[in-house]
């Protein structure tokens, strides 16, 4: 890719961070100047969203662009939670981005005692499994903590969404809209969840989840 190409991709990327990042916002999905998305570039850096910055409010040009070593290129400091997206990235190869929310019901679920850590959500939905899969609990550790960027590393290999103990989701995709889309089911779900409980819902059987997984592979 020409160098003109590379830049008027980027600078693509960065409008659709943007307005993606609003619409997440303006639909309550993450609130203040909390959650944050990147974007994989072809060259082996990264556009991130920066520190302190609301997703409603943000200016494209400001975008942080980050080397493919995590050093800062040009615009403002990229989000404190850089090491949560490094995390899943470095074990993801696959995947060109990530959102990060604190989304509500899914910071809900977090929450509650006895959810399965292993999979904190049942498969309600069949494009919950489609776009989420199994969901994995994070134990809690102090925001900024490095050990919770290796708590994400051990398990983000396997699974394309984690869920942070009373922190909320990480969630990759192989291109920005999937990884939006996907937070979005998740969160829809956890709702859904939240609704049923007591309920003793019918979720899929294992064999109507094996079918998705084989017919419908997430990145």
């Amino acid at each position: 890719m020409s160098v003109h190409l590379r830049h008027h991709h980027q600078n693509s990327l960065r409008e659709q961070i943007s307005t993606l990042g609003k619409s997440l916002f303006d639909r309550g999905l993450t609130m203040g100047s909390s959650g944050n998305i990147s974007v994989r570039l072809e060259n082996g850096g990264w556009l991130m969203t920066p520190t302190n910055a609301c997703l409603g409010r943000l200016d494209p040009a400001r975008i942080s662009h980050l080397d493919q070593h995590g050093q800062l290129l040009s615009g403002d400091a990229p989000t404190k939670e850089q090491f949560l997206h490094m995390a899943m990235y470095d074990e993801r190869p696959q995947s060109g981005a990530i959102v990060h929310l604190h989304s509500t019901h899914s910071v809900a679920v977090s929450c509650l005692p006895g959810v399965d850590p292993c999979d904190c959500i049942p498969p309600l939905t069949a494009y919950y499994v489609m776009r989420v899969g199994k969901l994995p609990l994070i134990p809690y550790h102090i925001p900024g903590d490095p050990k919770l960027g290796e708590a994400v590393r051990g398990l983000a290999g396997k699974h394309s969404a984690v869920l942070l103990a009373n922190h909320g989701p990480v969630v990759a995709g192989k291109n920005l809209e999937a990884a939006v889309y996907a937070t979005e089911e998740l969160e829809e779900t956890a709702k859904l969840y939240l609704l049923l409980r007591g309920e003793n819902p019918r979720g899929l059987t294992p064999e109507q989840v094996a079918e998705l997984e084989a017919r419908f592979p997430r990145d």
